[in-house]
């Protein structure tokens, strides 16, 4: 990225020169702002890097120490740190308890530290050029800036050569000077996280320095980004695009159902259709449930549970969709509310799924589960009354049908309990729990781990085992609330524009416990700019920044790892994300399809046990080497994830990207295409919801 300096300003100079920057440099030391201003400013989207030299200080005030210049600055820095700076730049030469009173204050306030060296006189020798960057690792750098003064192209020739002996994504290093003036630019090319230019028609902050118009275009040429027109060539002070993301449809369809289970009506707010929200719809009828729809809101008129069971008579069927999920929460359900045999049918890719685990849970409840020639795959007999009683089993294979037993056992005649081990999808099963409360009925819940869980404070990664226990006999009761907004589908929002531009999202809660919200985490990891104003509910805000590798464990949301896959291709370095396993009974075979996908792409992808490691360029470098990922046809495998992972891609691509079928999407969000359509084109306010009809 390219980040303009900005210096000898007032402060409200300062707010009004942001607007045009994709990332800044404040010099503190020439910058005359009010302790608001500063707030304003480092409060930006805009990612800031605070600098105060405090030559520059000394040279601006004669009279002054270098002790006081050193704690003028100190106090600065810590300031613009306390007030959201992405990054702080110290120089190697600073006091050494300044230094530590800044570093403490960044790791504290999440701010990365740049350690930074400045010969303007020329430049040493490569080992002592080595020694220097290796110096300021050892002080706190968590990105290491090295800028000399090159009298020849050997000298920039050995700055550069900086960037074979360390971690590019890590390091910015050039020369100043006019020989150097192209290491500016060429150090982008190396796999620098930003280079630095002057703002345009105002005088360089050190020699050799390009206005940053000219470097925008030497970098981007006309490109357009992602949710407004451009930078630096076209006014970028236009406002963000804003997605009102849709409902969760994890939330929806368990709501919808329980909605049905009762004996009156139901509201359920913000109600967004789409495919597998339409099959919960339906099957809710099928159970007797009067549905309508009042604006945004969905009305259920639930029959009761005598009225229920009546419908679910001896060898009734009920059809889910292509929903994993509902065919999961409905095994349960038409055991404990039927006449001991029902059967469970389908469509599309879920007919070519299978259904681990089911059968060998429901028989420890008395159930037996089979599909067509033997294979637990839909078209499903369910035969038996579910028993409710003491059990234990492996949640290997996912949470779904565990969701469906806690929304069955509570209906059944007497108490119960089961014993998780080693459970996967932990978020979803208390979503289950989350919805059941909203509807009047109460379940116990202990999660069971090592001293790895105790000392993680909760930390649901180290979890080894949940135990539930369900009180029989009661009864659901109508509700009314809003449905939250989904994290799943807006991931691949906050992806696109952390790479390519910027947005704004709306309808999304950070409070949440869907396991999507991890997507948040990821993309700060990986050193994206978020911001969220109003509390939990407010909107959210995403915009480039210089993106790095990072390491995730995503076996608690794995509908995240198509689109984390694309993100892990344009953050500079290797990648790790591991939980493959997680993926194998998606709407395809995830790991199969991530794996062909980025090959294909000229990505270099490999899975290594339950682990995908990707190596990663970010999008400037990959501007300026030619390296943009390859167009082309590409199959989605009727997975709505990937095909909105593949959206996301062709934003990097350097030739269209078709994919085979783009109406997959419908499973979860069916204006996912018009609506990336129109952040592509520029500024809107977009929304993803439709009108469901009767």
């Amino acid at each position: 990225m390219i980040c303009t300096t900005i210096h000898d300003r007032s402060g409200a100079e300062v707010l009004s020169l942001l607007r045009q920057c994709e990332m800044a440099e404040i010099r503190l030391d020439s910058c005359i702002m009010s302790p608001a201003e500063m707030e304003q400013c480092f409060m930006s989207d805009v990612p800031l890097v605070a600098t105060c030299r405090i030559s520059e200080l000394m040279a601006r005030n004669p009279s002054m120490s270098v002790s006081e210049a050193a704690g003028r600055s100190e106090d600065l820095l810590v300031k613009a740190i306390g007030y959201g700076a992405g990054y702080v730049d110290v120089e190697i030469e600073a006091p050494k308890e300044m230094s530590k009173r800044v570093a403490t204050a960044a790791r504290e306030n999440g701010t990365e530290v740049i350690r930074s060296f400045h010969d303007f006189e020329g430049t040493d020798s490569a080992e002592a050029l080595k020694a220097v960057v290796e110096k300021c690792m050892r002080h706190s750098g968590a990105i290491v800036k090295i800028v000399t003064t090159a009298q020849s192209e050997s000298d920039v020739e050995r700055v550069l050569a900086l960037y074979s002996h360390f971690d590019p994504s890590r390091l910015i290093a050039f020369c100043m000077g006019e020989t150097g003036r192209m290491s500016r630019l060429e150090c982008l090319r190396k796999g620098a996280p930003f280079t630095y230019a002057a703002f345009h028609g105002s005088p360089e902050a050190a020699p050799g320095q390009w206005p940053d118009r000219e470097m925008y275009r030497a970098v981007y040429g006309e490109r357009r980004f992602f949710g407004y027109p451009g930078i630096g060539v076209s006014a970028s002070d236009e406002p963000c695009a804003c997605v009102i993301v849709p409902s969760s449809k994890s939330f929806t369809q368990r709501a919808v159902i329980a909605a049905s289970l009762c004996d009156g009506t139901s509201r359920l707010h913000h109600y967004s259709d789409c495919g597998d929200n339409a099959s919960a719809v339906s099957v809710a009828r099928s159970l007797g449930a009067c549905i309508s729809m009042d604006g945004d809101t969905l009305v259920v008129k639930g029959p009761g549970r005598a009225a229920v069971s009546e419908r679910l008579a001896c060898g009734s069927s009920v059809h889910v969709g292509e929903s994993g999920l509902l065919t999961r929460l409905m095994v349960p359900l038409v055991s404990v509310l039927g006449k001991g045999s029902a059967t469970v049918t389908g469509e599309k890719t879920l007919l070519g799924r299978t259904l681990s685990g089911v059968a060998g849970i429901m028989e420890k409840f008395g159930v037996t589960v089979s599909g067509k020639d033997g294979d637990c795959r839909v078209p499903l007999s369910v035969e038996g009354n579910l028993v409710p009683g003491r059990t234990e089993f492996s949640g290997t294979d996912g949470s779904q049908l565990i969701s469906g037993l806690l929304m069955a056992l509570p209906l059944a005649g007497r108490n119960s309990s089961f014993l998780v081990h080693d459970p996967v999808s932990i978020p979803y099963m208390f979503i289950t729990v989350d919805i059941l409360r909203k509807f009047g009925v109460r379940i116990s819940d202990e999660l069971i781990g090592g001293d790895d869980f105790m000392l993680s404070e909760g930390d649901w990664d180290f979890c080894s085992d949940i135990l539930f226990k369900i009180r029989g006999g009661q009864e659901y009761a109508p509700a009314e609330f809003n449905l939250e907004g989904d994290w799943s589908t807006a991931a691949n929002f906050l992806v696109a524009a952390a790479i390519f531009g910027r947005a704004e999202l709306s309808g999304l809660d950070t409070g949440s416990i869907q396991a999507d919200l991890s997507i948040v985490d990821i993309l700060m990891e990986a050193g994206a700019s978020l911001s969220q104003y109003d509390g939990n509910d407010g909107n959210i805000y995403v915009q480039r920044a210089p993106l790095h590798s990072f390491t995730v464990d995503a076996s608690q949301c794995p509908d995240l790892f198509p689109v984390i896959s694309v993100l892990a291709a344009f953050c500079q370095g290797t990648s790790r994300i591991s939980g493959v396993g997680r993926l194998s009974h998606k709407e395809c075979d995830r790991g199969e399809a991530i794996i062909q996908m980025l090959r294909q792409m000229g990505v270099k992808a490999v899975i290594s046990g339950d682990t995908l490691s990707i190596e990663g360029h970010s999008l400037v470098q990959r501007l300026l080497t030619g390296n943009l990922l390859k167009g082309g046809m590409y199959s989605s495998h009727h997975d709505h994830r990937m095909a909105m992972a593949l959206a996301v891609a062709s934003l990097g691509a350097d030739s269209p990207v078709e994919i085979d079928d783009t109406g997959c999407v419908s499973k979860s969000c069916p204006s996912f295409f018009e609506l990336f359509s129109t952040l592509e084109r520029g500024p809107a306010r977009c929304n993803l919801e439709s009108d469901i009809h009767d």
